[in-house]
């Protein structure tokens, strides 16, 4: 008689955590993982700008989607794409007679800076009197109330748009690169997957 095939254990339950600053958008990464990877779950985190390089560091993430500037000391990070900025401005504003804005055109407007900017701006503006607001999110509605105008990344424009305001590209802004980061004493077979399936890698592919 042949003796019975062993049975091969069930590979232990596991998440991968994944952190994503406010505006990114890596759903058809995750869908991709889902398919290939369905005995490992994936958990999306939102992570402020603010924090992003301390929830790695704090071993709270596998790996993250996060924006420039970053320090990388400890750290692996891939560049995956880059944003252009745009101006937010209320609906009554006589910039959105243009379709595009230069530098220039922004001479004299009052410019809104928050704790979570991350494009390094400089435009013939006058600063707010009130100074720094706490959040782009508050900017904004201090925009849509008449009130200045602020630049942001694209998918930030998107993130926060309301009715009372619209955006205009910014040419020859800076641009906001995103890239894909992990603790360097961390890469796992799980985060060189999901970094092959960020660069293209099918299934079958050779790392």
């Amino acid at each position: 008689m042949a003796p019975a095939p062993r049975r091969t254990a069930p590979p232990e339950p596991r998440t991968l955590r994944l952190g994503a600053v406010p505006g990114a958008t890596p759903g058809r990464w995750i869908a991709t993982w889902k398919a290939r990877m369905p005995h490992v779950a994936i958990e999306l985190v939102e992570v402020p700008f603010a924090a992003q390089r301390e929830r790695i560091a704090d071993d709270d993430l596998d790996l993250a989607i996060v924006r420039e500037p970053f320090d990388r000391d400890g750290m692996h990070a891939i560049p995956l794409y880059e944003e252009l900025p745009v101006v937010i401005t209320s609906v009554d504003s006589h910039l959105l007679a243009a379709d595009e804005l230069d530098p220039a055109d922004l001479e004299g407007e009052t410019l809104l800076t928050t704790a979570e900017d991350v494009l390094d701006l400089t435009l013939p503006t006058t600063p707010a009197t009130f100074g720094m607001l706490d959040t782009v999110s508050d900017a904004v509605a201090t925009v849509a109330s008449g009130v200045g105008i602020v630049v942001v990344p694209l998918s930030l424009a998107r993130l926060h748009h309301r009715k009372d305001v619209e955006h205009r590209p910014l040419r020859g802004g800076p641009v906001s690169p995103v890239l894909l980061a992990w603790r360097a004493e961390r890469t796992t077979e799980d985060v060189e997957t999901f970094i092959g399936i960020v660069r293209g890698r099918t299934a079958n592919s050779s790392r």
